[in-house]
């Protein structure tokens, strides 16, 4: 269907879970409303990540309250073309107003008038309320360090699908969150020889006491946290939903050939040099782990729970010699390193969106999704209401803070005083008095 001029109450943008999230609350609150997506549903997680990726929380825990998983084992992790079908499964399950193929180009607000001009792809639309829900991971970000070396193969982690495409040789692999890890796991365990940058991390244990750590940080409150710890602005979560879910063990790595190395620095001339700060933040995850074991037990023992000890949870293997003797450079050629993988995040995109609603940062400005801009919002970003704002639950809670606002501000919007209503009154009357006179002829 072919978009003209199209006018809306609510535009969203985005059709990934943020997206189908925020429709559903829109539908069910009768807000009229339309989804635009530039590709199919939940495209990022079909294409978007490596071909083995999982869930990184069980499938009981990682989905919306109003569907679960179709013949997935509910402590499973999910597949991510079972998540992305997931989320098409939920988007029929209520009809939800989803165009794909059509790109948002330019948002402007209008002049004298209320509500947004909208530029898509396929025509323009007037939108009262514009929502974005297009997510945090939007342009893979290499960071300035990157060696200018055609020797060398360079991808993202985005671009990254499997070991069968990477050179012969050894492979660097930049970053050790969640998407680091795991993919330099998959290439040691596909006889690669991996070296693994590991910069500053918390470790939580895949699963502690019968319990996954998803149960854990929601009985211990730490997913409803609501501002970050100082210092963690730029830790990763190092944790894995692989072959069935296992806790992330760097020495365990290590010790089955895997070489650590600190924080990547710098390149020159074909040589890397990497941090002394190895040893600190390995002992900074040890820590993270630890202390969630410590309050797991905690919380056991004040609520009389009947959980089975787990004891050889905190033995740790002994530290390997690349972490009591690191290395600080490493010559590329002579270690036969061929390819580096910048396992090193994303940035935002709003290029697109010009508006008053964003810090020097080029970050929203929002106070739970809720834009300084009015009539604009944010839903899908990490942080935006809480720590669990990040998983696929946290954006459904979230996306229903933001459809309540709107209802209210529409609610307000709408309002008419007794001399309207009594001019709405008196214009019906006289349409009324009008037909019953066409009809009487």
């Amino acid at each position: 269907m072919t978009i003209n001029k199209t006018e809306i109450d609510t535009l969203v943008v985005g059709a990934g879970q943020a997206g189908v999230a925020m429709s559903e609350h829109l539908s069910r609150l009768g807000v009229p409303h339309l989804v635009l997506e530039r590709n199919r549903i939940a495209e990022a997680w079909r294409t978007g990540r490596w071909d083995s990726l999982v869930a990184n929380g069980p499938a009981w825990h990682d989905r919306f309250p109003g569907l679960e998983f179709d013949g997935l084992d509910p402590d499973a992790f999910a597949a991510k073309d079972q998540v992305a079908e997931y989320f098409e499964a939920y988007a029929r399950k209520f009809n939800a107003p989803i165009r794909t193929g059509v790109e948002v180009r330019n948002v402007v607000r209008n002049s004298e008038r209320p509500g947004f001009t909208v530029e898509t792809s396929d025509g323009v639309i007037e939108a009262r309320q514009v929502v974005v829900a297009t997510g945090p991971f939007q342009r893979p970000v290499i960071p300035p360090i990157a060696p200018q070396d055609d020797r060398v193969l360079q991808i993202h982690s985005a671009q990254y699908r499997n070991p069968q495409q990477m050179p012969e040789g050894a492979v660097l692999v930049v970053g050790a969150g969640s998407s680091g890890v795991q993919i330099a796991d998959e290439l040691q365990r596909a006889g690669k020889k991996v070296y693994l940058s590991v910069g500053a991390h918390d470790r939580p244990p895949r699963a502690y006491r019968n319990r996954d750590f998803c149960w854990w940080l929601g009985v211990l409150g730490e997913w409803d946290a609501e501002t970050m710890q100082p210092g963690k602005e730029h830790v990763t979560i190092a944790v894995s939903g692989a072959r069935g879910g296992h806790t992330v063990d760097f020495r365990k790595l290590a010790h089955q050939g895997m070489t650590l190395v600190g924080l990547t620095q710098s390149f020159d001339n074909g040589v890397v040099r990497f941090a002394d700060n190895l040893a600190e933040n390995i002992a900074r995850g040890d820590e993270n782990y630890l202390a969630l074991l410590d309050s797991a037990d905690a919380y056991i023992e004040r609520n009389g729970l009947d959980l089975p000890l787990e004891p050889e949870a905190r033995i740790m293997l002994p530290d390997p010699q690349c972490l009591t003797q690191p290395l600080l450079e490493l010559d590329l050629a002579k270690a036969g390193i061929t390819s580096i993988i910048w396992a090193t995040g994303y940035s935002v995109d709003y290029s697109w969106l010009k508006v008053d609603a964003f810090k020097d940062n080029g970050k929203p400005k929002h106070q739970r999704g809720v834009s300084s801009e009015p009539g604009i919002y944010f839903v899908g970003l990490p942080w935006l209401s809480r720590r669990g704002s990040a998983f696929i639950w946290g954006v459904w809670h979230d996306a229903k803070h933001i459809a309540d606002h709107i209802v209210k501000q529409r609610t307000y919007f709408n309002y008419r005083d007794a001399s309207q209503r009594q001019a709405e009154r008196n214009t019906t009357e006289s349409h009324l008095q009008a037909a019953s006179l066409m009809g009487a002829r």
